[in-house]
């Protein structure tokens, strides 16, 4: 009995020495631990009128800068263009027209032609600061669609809305992509493809707020209301704490010109990495990217960018504040580096005591954007003009 169970033993060994030597290694995927999908909605969301119950300083000068102004309720007090006879009207030609006017049912543009009214198009939101112009959106439904025109600050006039041609055009959907660079955040309930994106539309957050760089707070606002003697900050993201690409990153995502999104709009936020959003194929070059929508090729272009290891946008502008028309601030930013003393330049409009004081005009002149052309009527089309972030000696 003994004997047999030693065969027994020996065989089975031999069975799986076997096994061992004979089989070949078992081919295994790698094991890929991928991150839990962060989900955005707008319940995530507080919006910035409750940042000021803490941060009241900061909300009210937040509420002038171009950020915030840059879509709003179409009030006929944030309409930059005028509704008055003799303002309101733009002609495509004798007898095709638009009447901006003000009816019972609220503020519309009014397509004529040959003075028979055609089609009654209402204002609901302004994109746009007005600083260098406001473009108009309207619903259908649960979709929106850009208005044929566009107000032209610097003409002081209606102008056609940018990149449409010379006829009225209503139908040009508001992608969702349109919305992630001029809300806070925008609810999309289908999205768009074939068809216009559909939105909830009681889940629209207007204007560039304080959520947009610190990411949605309503976490943060709940935290802080339970817990009133914990003053360290908990489930926001301060930029400063960020590293450098990640700073860039928030501001890319508007200013880096035209990219392809590979997740949806408004998954992004800050403190991601936005290569893990979007497609790697905007424009980077300086030659090719545009004074408008891109000025972070611009920007990563400068020698300016290139030798220094910190420039950050953050660098020379502050998100809270309404820094237009502030040359002498952002002139000492460029001497906190370029701090020895500049020769005389002959032929110069400025005066040499001023040059210290007005770097930006000369190393930042304003640019014909090629993306922001409006037709004016009479065949007439001039291009918007906006500050380059390319940093140089211009001649």
């Amino acid at each position: 009995m003994r004997a047999i169970k030693i065969i027994v033993l020996i065989t089975t060994f031999i069975i799986l020495f076997a096994t061992c030597i004979d089989k070949k290694p078992e081919k295994r995927e790698p094991l890929i631990t991928e991150e839990i999908p962060k989900t955005v909605t707008y319940e995530s969301y507080t919006g910035s009128e409750k940042c000021a119950s803490c941060h009241k300083d900061i909300y009210e000068q937040h509420l002038k800068t171009n950020h915030y102004l840059t879509s709003l309720p179409a009030t006929e007090k944030n309409i930059k263009g005028s509704f008055k006879k003799g303002k309101n009207i733009f002609h495509y030609n004798p007898d095709l027209y638009i009447e901006m006017k003000k009816t019972d049912s609220g503020l519309r543009q009014v397509v004529y032609y040959h003075n028979e009214e055609k089609i009654s198009l209402p204002f609901d939101i302004t994109m746009g600061s007005g600083n260098k112009g406001q473009s108009f959106i309207y619903w259908n439904k649960n979709s929106l669609f850009q208005l044929p025109l566009t107000y032209f600050t610097d003409a002081g006039r209606w102008a056609n809305s940018p990149g449409f041609p010379a006829k009225v055009q209503y139908e040009r959907p508001i992608t969702s992509r349109c919305l992630e660079c001029h809300t806070t955040f925008a609810e999309v309930v289908v999205p768009g493809g074939m068809r216009p994106d559909l939105y909830d539309r009681n889940k629209i957050i207007l204007g560039i707020g304080c959520e947009k760089c610190h990411g949605p707070g309503a976490a943060h606002v709940a935290f802080h209301e339970a817990n009133p003697l914990d003053t360290a900050a908990k489930f926001i993201v301060n930029p400063s704490s960020l590293s450098r690409q990640q700073n860039i990153d928030i501001c890319a995502l508007c200013h880096g010109g035209r990219k392809e999104k590979t997740k949806p709009s408004f998954s992004f936020t800050p403190g991601d990495t936005l290569s893990h959003f979007f497609a790697d194929n905007a424009v980077t070059s300086f030659g090719e990217a545009d004074v408008h929508g891109n000025q972070l090729a611009l920007l990563q272009s400068s020698k300016c960018f290139k030798m220094s290891g910190t420039m950050t946008c953050g660098t020379c502008h502050d998100p809270h504040v309404n820094e237009r028309g502030m040359l002498k601030s952002f002139s000492q930013k460029c001497m906190s580096c370029h701090n020895t003393p500049h020769k005389n330049i002959s032929g110069n409009r400025l005066a040499v005591k001023e040059i210290n004081n007005n770097c930006i005009d000369c190393h930042m002149p304003a640019k014909p954007s090629a993306n922001i052309v409006l037709f004016m009527g009479n065949k007439k089309s001039i291009a918007a003009k906006f500050r380059t972030h390319h940093i140089a000696v211009y001649k």
